[in-house]
């Protein structure tokens, strides 16, 4: 097991318990609906980093490229359990009108969330194609 390894599960475990410390706390948030989100956001991106851990010696890319999927993966896991939880503090619409159950945030909040939310799109998609990538057949060895 290499470090990198170690961190990816470290810090999925982090994030799960984020995620559950984020669902003792969801009836105190503006939008409930948002914070059960959130917490589901934290658990599940929780056990995306440690299942990326377990594999993460089987991606095969350049040093440069395994770097950014490495980087991606884990602000992309991270914001979005962080922008879910923001936008369920604040009632914004930003994440998903349905679960803003009516609330709406601040303009400002609206934004803040909304490219937050841009930025987890970004960022997890690239993580995952270039994981992807890696783990094809033919990769570099």
């Amino acid at each position: 097991m290499t470090a990198a390894n170690r961190r990816l599960m470290w810090h999925g475990m982090f994030l799960f318990l984020l995620g559950l410390a984020t669902g003792m706390l969801e009836r105190h948030f503006t939008n409930i609906r948002m914070g059960v989100s959130a917490h589901l956001e934290g658990v599940m991106n929780g056990t995306f980093l440690v299942v990326l851990g377990v594999i993460w010696t089987e991606v095969r890319l350049s040093p440069r490229a395994k770097t950014a999927a490495f980087w991606a993966a884990l602000y992309g896991t991270y914001a979005n359990w962080f922008f879910t939880t923001l936008g369920a503090a604040f009632g914004t619409a930003a994440a998903n009108p349905i679960t803003a159950a009516g609330h709406h945030g601040q303009p400002w909040q609206e934004i803040l969330a909304g490219a937050g939310f841009r930025s987890v799109e970004v960022a997890i998609v690239a993580a995952s194609l270039l994981v992807f990538w890696g783990l094809r057949a033919k990769a570099l060895k």
